[in-house]
């Protein structure tokens, strides 16, 4: 999402990213949502991901106006969704991390000094409100640690919504640094979560992650990794190389992965270049999970 607003010439460097859009141009972001659909993406997340009350609040917004922009990020979705035609689309409302609200780079480090309870507090509401504009499921993305991600599957329980969580990574472990497999294990009995997988990580962690989570879950898994580069915090910026090549994906597919795509970096037509690769690979195309 964030890569194509830039694309289309907007500055992201505000704290809100690109939720910003949802307050002044939200039409440009229906139109990215139209952008992915087009391209071969099932699947929309909305821009809701650094979308808080505290960080709406920092703008002069009052809980109702930011209640109104969470249900307008589905909304925008939705309507793009709808407007593609063809086969059925699905919208995934983004929970974005703790970390996210502080736009300091916490999102990749974790350890937030907030233990389960508070966590969970403070997700919820946000949960909510999201649930109830009416996505097909909740996206729990970019999660930094096991903590959190507890917090967020005490959270989603009652919802009446299913969801998916899906971990930030470094290697073989969380980015706070805990194993893989305690993190996973997570979401092994909690029926509200009906995929899990990685988000937000280098593609080269991805066919261990994918194949780690299916063995420790035995739930579908997802896999739509950043392009390769390094965030800089401190200068909101990224560096590096891209190492995204879509034909990867189909070592993620062959690794167990169900649904597959790309986060930071990844454009609209890495996504198509990605949904030809996989779709011309001999698997099955299939859509939603259903249990």
């Amino acid at each position: 999402m964030a890569t194509a607003l830039e694309a289309r010439g907007h500055d992201l460097s505000d704290a809100l990213w690109s939720a910003r859009l949802l307050i002044d141009e939200p039409a440009e972001i229906a139109a990215v949502h139209r952008a992915f659909f087009d391209a071969g993406a099932d699947i929309a997340i909305t821009a809701s991901y650094q979308a808080s009350f505290e960080g709406l609040a920092a703008r002069g917004i009052d809980r109702a106006g930011a209640e109104r922009l969470l249900r307008r990020s589905v909304q925008l979705a939705r309507d793009a969704a709808a407007s593609a035609g063809g086969r059925r689309r699905w919208v995934a409302a983004s929970v974005g991390p703790y970390g996210a609200v502080l736009a300091d780079g916490s999102e990749y480090r974790g350890r937030y000094g907030l233990g389960v309870a508070a966590l969970k507090d403070w997700h919820r509401p946000r949960m909510e409100v999201l649930a109830s504009a009416g996505p097909d499921l909740l996206a729990l993305e970019t999660v930094p640690d096991v903590d959190e991600a507890e917090a967020l599957v005490d959270a989603v329980a009652g919802l009446g919504l299913p969801a998916w969580l899906s971990y930030s990574i470094d290697g073989d472990r969380t980015r706070a640094g805990q194993p893989l497999a305690d993190a996973f294990a997570v979401a092994a009995g909690a029926p509200e979560i009906v995929a899990v997988g990685v988000n937000c990580c280098a593609p080269r962690d991805v066919p261990a992650a994918v194949a780690l989570a299916r063995d420790i879950t035995g739930k579908p898994v997802l896999a739509y990794p950043n392009s390769g580069a390094g965030w800089d915090a401190s200068g909101r910026g990224w560096t590096g190389p891209a190492r995204f090549a879509a034909e990867d994906a189909r070592g993620w597919v062959g690794a167990g992965a169900r649904i597959v795509g790309g986060c930071c970096r990844v454009g609209p037509a890495e996504i198509a270049r990605l949904a030809e690769a996989v779709r011309g690979s001999g698997k099955p195309h299939r859509g939603r999970y259903r249990p």
